[in-house]
């Protein structure tokens, strides 16, 4: 154990399996920065919602019928156990978290009123006073303990445990009807994020995964996994007017084109994913309407720092040069997307935004790696179909390269060979990443103890950005954390092993019936799945 390392910090990491992470990070682990956590949390989460006009614009009642990508036969609707895109569609209708984040991005209450702490290892939850479950029980705070303590408990193999770990499940204590104290395992500003994921929704104490009662907007009806689930409307919904439709249902689809030819078909009111080049077809039907949301979603290039030719940092400062991401997202997305800064958490507060935005120098790359002995650079870039846009900006990337004068042979291998027993070992490479905060996304990729650091990048000099990141997490004050935090993104700018040229955006479509959804930069499609508010104009 090191001065930098919190306790519980190895055990957060080691609990998570590549195939976990990528889960929690492209399907839906939207981890919220601390800033503004405390300034928000006494207001009304429907006034910071954004979604408006949509109760006098659609008519109550109605089937809305939704096609979501993949599932198979190990599809779930237990609050805390969501791993493919149809579990996560489903729990989103039954159960909520103490906290939401909205399609802004912004922390909101739901069924906290508020989360405070006077320091980073003591928190208090207040609870919105008269929230029902289904079966018509008040939440209290026995409710809220239970909740916490299922989803850290490792037998219940959860996906927010990890999340969690600094949570002591002996350190719960109930104040009253309506409060909880958290005593942690150390000091920890990230608790509060955790508390507000779409799966660690609050469940009662005699909760039953098979046949779930949540406080959602819908009631659970039936589910058959692998193939279709229903939700009838909560009558005693604590938000006013909501939600607008009579039932939901949630249909699997395996195949894209399926899914597509479904909602032209009339066969769902709206689809997930839609494949870029797919848009085209379905803009020119004024039946429906493209949902694009600007998400923080990432591919970036993998470049080992400990490994020649990166070792040396001029080589990696090169090669950030040589990208044109405009370019790289036109022609790898499509034009689905934004570029990027080599920074990656573009929605933290916190993010390094006065940090000069990189652009392509041919000229000073080649000066570089002339410097660095590495003129005419011959280079492997191992790549496959490991996620949307990442083979294409593999191509992108060895034409643009050779403008400086460096030929990359692209080799492409199968997702399992590339997740195989080299992963994290190939000295040019690449990946993907879902939205995340800075924090997050440093425990899970960019710290000596972090299960996935792609770049075996470390500190330019001894410990500077352990300590940081340990400074970091455990400072309340959210001014004096950003300032921290963005001295450790100039570190990672400057020197670290990624290039992150762009972010993707995620595609829906929907029925032009439908009145509700609205772009959401959180990482579930669909407006997060939050349906409460969706309804149709006949």
């Amino acid at each position: 154990m090191t001065d930098y390392e919190s306790p519980f910090e190895r055990q957060n990491v080691s609990r998570l399996t590549r195939d976990e992470l990528l889960r929690r990070g492209l399907a839906g682990a939207v981890l919220l920065s601390s800033a503004g956590w405390l300034a928000g949390c006494g207001g009304d989460g429907d006034e910071a919602s954004g979604v408006t006009g949509a109760a006098e614009e659609a008519k109550q009642g109605g089937t809305l019928r939704v096609g979501v990508t993949g599932g198979g036969a190990e599809d779930t609707v237990d609050a805390h156990k969501p791993t493919t895109k149809p579990d996560q569609a489903r729990i989103v209708q039954l159960h909520e978290p103490l906290h939401r984040y909205n399609e802004k991005f912004e922390v909101e209450p739901q069924l906290a009123e508020e989360i405070s702490a006077d320091k980073a290892d003591v928190w208090t939850i207040r609870l919105r006073e008269g929230v029902e479950f289904h079966n018509g029980k008040t939440v209290t705070a026995d409710d809220v303990i239970f909740s916490l303590r299922r989803i850290i408990d490792k037998d219940t193999a959860s996906f927010g445990g990890a999340g969690l770990g600094s949570l002591d499940p002996n350190g719960m204590r109930k104040m009253d009807e309506r409060t909880v104290r958290l005593t942690l395992k150390g000091p920890d500003v990230t608790i509060k994020d955790e508390l507000g994921q779409y799966f660690n929704g609050i469940v009662p104490v005699d909760y039953d995964g098979k046949n779930p009662v949540g406080t959602g907007a819908f009631k659970f009806e039936s589910f058959t996994p692998g193939q279709e689930s229903r939700f009838v409307r909560n009558e005693n919904y604590w938000r006013d007017g909501e939600p607008l439709a009579d039932e939901i249902v949630i249909i699997n689809f395996g195949d894209a084109t399926a899914r597509v030819n479904a909602l032209l078909g009339g066969q769902v009111d709206a689809i997930d994913e839609v494949p870029f080049g797919q848009v085209p077809v379905i803009k020119r039907d004024e039946r429906f309407k493209i949902l694009e949301s600007e998400q923080g979603s990432w591919r970036p290039f993998t470049m080992r720092v400990d490994a020649e030719p990166f070792k040396d940092v001029r080589v990696r400062q090169a090669f950030r040069l040589i990208v044109d991401r405009e370019q790289m997202v036109n022609q790898a997305l499509g034009g689905f997307g934004r570029i990027g800064n080599d920074l990656y958490a573009p929605f933290d507060p916190c993010y390094a935004k006065d940090l000069p935005q990189r652009e392509q120098d041919l000229d000073k790359a080649k000066s570089l790696l002339q410097q660095a002995g590495q003129a005419n650079m011959r280079i492997e870039l191992t790549t496959g179909e490991i996620a949307s846009g990442v083979v294409e900006a593999a191509q992108v990337f060895e034409e643009q390269a050779r403008g400086a004068g460096v030929r990359v042979n692209v080799k492409k291998v199968d997702t399992g060979t590339f997740y195989g027993d080299n992963y994290l070992k190939w000295v040019f490479a690449q990946d993907f990443w879902g939205t995340r905060n800075y924090l997050q996304q440093a425990a899970a990729g960019s710290l000596p103890t972090s299960p996935f650091n792609e770049t075996h990048w470390a500190d330019p000099e001894p410990a500077r950005y352990r300590q940081l990141i340990a400074q970091a997490r455990t400072t309340v004050d959210d001014d004096k954390r950003c300032e921290i935090l963005q001295d450790a993104q100039e570190l990672e700018y400057n020197t670290g092993g990624h290039i992150i040229w762009g972010f993707i955006s995620q595609v829906d479509a929907y029925s032009s019936k439908l009145v509700g959804l609205v772009p959401d930069r959180g990482t579930l499609p669909l407006n997060g799945y939050g349906f409460r508010h969706v309804g149709f104009t006949e």
